[in-house]
Formats: structure tokens, C-alpha cells, sequence
């Protein structure tokens, strides 16, 4: 494969966002997205969904910085940088984000895997400022190695498989998620459990059913401290307030275990189901109280998700407080039987989400080779 040296520029127009007027109600809240670093992840290689979306006056105040479908979008200022995504339709990204419209002789996904393996190249351009910048200019000056356009094409759909079922799998994932949280409304929530229509109730309370606090259901603790220096390579996941961070080759907590963030991300709530080190921006289950941990994890959810609107109640989510937050605590029978299908549906999260590690793996392992031509296609 014969690789030709080009610029950014050579690939093809560069437009840098911007961010419409604030102030102005009218730009925001319309049909086209507005994409800003944080709608840009690992999960999803085209970005289909913003926080935000803007409207046509937007676009008529802002037509030469509007990207077309296909755009690729490329994160230069902050922390961030690096981060990149296609865009699914015409959309506005702000200012943070350079985009580049593909020309002819590229292929706008071979360019996207391009710029993912050149992610450290533009990096080392933001020099060691405390927020990097990496202008315009300097980001059109970066000099790639680039194979023809049939070669481009065949790596681009070869990569793109595997991120295609990656981004299948993550559906799947919501849709298993979105089936037990409904669930769990419709029976603990709106109270139309099964048999229902022949329970009686008190004040509101079915028969069998009682009025308590959630530390009568689950204990919850902080987690432990582990500094960057003491970490050592292995399977353990580290999970913090974000989710899974890292691995050690200690465990602090046995599984299946439920951790929520005690500070940072605060009102995600997350299931483990391998043994792991909960870390101490986190707070975990310690105690279960003889109720099933996949039951535990979507009562956890429900009640943090009922105290996000009031932060005073719960100041940076201290323990002792939600121990304290008032619950009605179905029958046994009912909490087993919601268990048994959460827990189903937790299962098949694992298996996809391990699969999507194996499928990333793979993927980030022939990324450089197939830019570098030491592989063909």
C-alpha cells in the first residue's frame, strides 16, 4: 500500500464551530443538533444525539459554520482533545471543535479512524498549557501519512464493522435497561404489580407491603481510597462515581455489587457483576440485607433519581441521609420476582459489554496497522 504525505487541509474544509448567542431564546431548541465535546464518546462512532439542538434562525445567523452529513468533527481546545465523532446530518458543533467536510479523493470514515490514530500528533500542537489550544491554522498544517482512495474505503469498512456491532450492542444494552426500569415503575412506582386488582389497600399502602427507610433494605459505604501509584495491572475493575476507571489486581468487595457516586457523578448507580475495588468518590452496598442485589440496584436508581431535584436534602449524596430517605418496601415474593428479571437482563448487559471490550480491543489493536500498511485489506 503505498502511504502519500498530506496535510489536514489536503483532506479536505475545515470549519470551526460556534456557539449561537446564548442570550437569544429563539437560536435553541430546534431541529438541528448542537454538538459540543461531551456528545462526543467511545460508545458511538457517529454522533446521532446532542444535549442540545439549534434552530434555522441559528443557521441563517451562523451558515458558515454548519457541517453537512458525513462531517468529521474534532475536538481542539481543553482536556478534551481528541475526541472526534461523524456527524449522522447536518448539524453546529461550537467552537472547541473543529470539523473537516471530506473532498473527493477521501473517504470521510477512513479520515475519522485517521484522525483516532493521530489523536496524539494534534495533542502534542496544544503544548502544556492548562488549557491546550490547538488553533485552526496549526490543525490544518498536520501532516498524515495517507494510502489512495480505494485503500482508504476498504480500511474504513473494515473498521467500521467493528463499530458497528459495538454501537448495536450498546442499543441492546439501553433496551434491556429501559425494560427493567419500566418494569420497576410500573410495580413499585404506580403500584400495578401483579395481582393488583385483588390487593387491598391502607392509606394507600397494599396489603402486605410496608412503610421504611432505605437503610432497612441496604447499607451503604464509602469506598477506598487507591492512589494512581499503588495500582497494579489485573482484572479487578476500579469503579469510581463515573463507572469502571481501571483495573488492580486486588479486590476490596465481593459481587454482583451496586456503587453509586458519593461525589462527582452523582445519581448514576452502577451493577457489578465480577469482584472489584469501589473507590472512594464512590459509595457501594456493603449489606444487602437478604434482598436480592439486582433488586437493591433499581431501588438505589429510583430513589436517587426522586432526590436529584432537591440537592439540599442530599448534600454531595452523604450515606447517613439516604439511609434515612422514607420507601415503601414491597412483599418478598414480589422483590423475587423482579429480581429474577432484572437480574436477566444484568446478565445479557454483561455478556454484551464484555463483548464490546473484546470488539474494541480488536479494533484498536489493527487501527495502526492498517494505517501504517502493515496489514492490507
Amino acid at each position: 500500500m503505498k502511504l502519500q504525505p498530506k496535510r489536514i487541509a489536503d483532506l479536505g474544509r475545515i470549519v470551526t464551530g460556534k456557539t449561537p448567542p446564548t442570550h437569544q431564546e429563539h437560536n435553541f431548541g430546534g431541529d438541528y443538533m448542537f454538538v459540543t465535546p461531551s456528545d462526543l464518546n467511545f460508545k458511538h462512532y457517529r454522533c446521532q444525539q446532542t444535549e442540545r439542538t439549534v434552530t434555522d434562525e441559528a443557521k441563517s445567523e451562523l451558515p458558515n459554520q454548519f457541517i453537512p452529513a458525513s462531517s468529521v468533527m474534532f475536538t481542539c481546545i481543553g482536556a478534551t482533545i481528541g475526541k472526534c465523532g461523524i456527524a449522522v446530518d447536518e448539524c453546529l458543533t461550537n467552537q472547541q471543535i473543529n470539523s473537516v467536510i471530506a473532498n473527493d479523493e477521501t473517504d470521510s470514515t477512513f479520515l475519522y479512524y485517521l484522525l483516532c490514530h493521530s489523536v496524539d500528533i494534534v495533542k502534542a500542537l496544544g503544548g502544556g498549557a492548562a488549557t491546550p489550544i490547538v488553533s485552526k491554522s496549526k490543525f490544518e498544517e498536520v501532516q498524515l501519512l495517507v494510502p489512495p482512495l480505494r485503500e482508504q474505503k476498504a480500511i474504513a469498512s473494515f473498521l467500521a464493522a467493528y463499530d458497528d456491532l459495538i454501537e448495536n450492542n450498546h442499543r441492546r444494552i439501553a433496551l434491556l435497561e429501559d425494560a427493567a426500569k419500566h418494569l420497576y415503575r410500573e410495580w413499585f412506582v404506580y403500584l400495578l404489580f401483579p395481582g393488583y386488582e385483588h390487593t387491598a389497600t391502607t392509606n394507600g399502602v397494599p396489603d402486605g407491603w410496608r412503610q421504611t427507610q432505605l437503610g432497612q433494605m441496604l447499607t451503604l459505604k464509602r469506598g477506598h481510597d487507591l492512589p494512581s501509584a499503588e495500582r497494579v495491572d489485573g482484572e479487578i475493575p476500579i469503579v469510581s462515581s463515573s463507572g469502571i476507571t481501571g483495573f488492580h489486581n486486588e479486590k476490596k468487595a465481593t459481587a454482583p455489587g451496586v456503587v453509586t457516586g458519593r461525589y462527582g457523578t452523582i445519581g448514576e448507580v452502577y451493577y457489578v457483576q465480577q469482584d472489584y475495588w469501589p473507590l472512594n468518590t464512590a459509595l457501594y452496598v456493603c449489606d444487602f440485607k437478604g434482598n436480592p442485589p439486582a433488586y437493591v440496584a433499581h431501588l438505589l436508581k429510583h430513589v436517587l433519581a426522586g432526590t436529584q431535584s432537591d440537592k439540599a436534602a442530599v448534600p454531595g449524596v452523604n450515606r447517613n441521609v439516604l439511609h434515612r430517605i422514607p420507601i415503601l418496601a414491597p412483599t418478598k415474593r414480589l422483590i423475587d420476582q423482579f429480581a429474577e428479571f432484572a437480574q436477566s437482563t444484568y446478565q445479557q448487559i454483561y455478556v454484551l459489554d464484555t463483548m464490546n471490550q473484546k470488539l474494541s480491543s480488536a479494533r484498536d489493536l489493527l487501527l495502526p496497522r492498517l494505517m501504517s500498511g502493515e496489514i492490507a485489506v
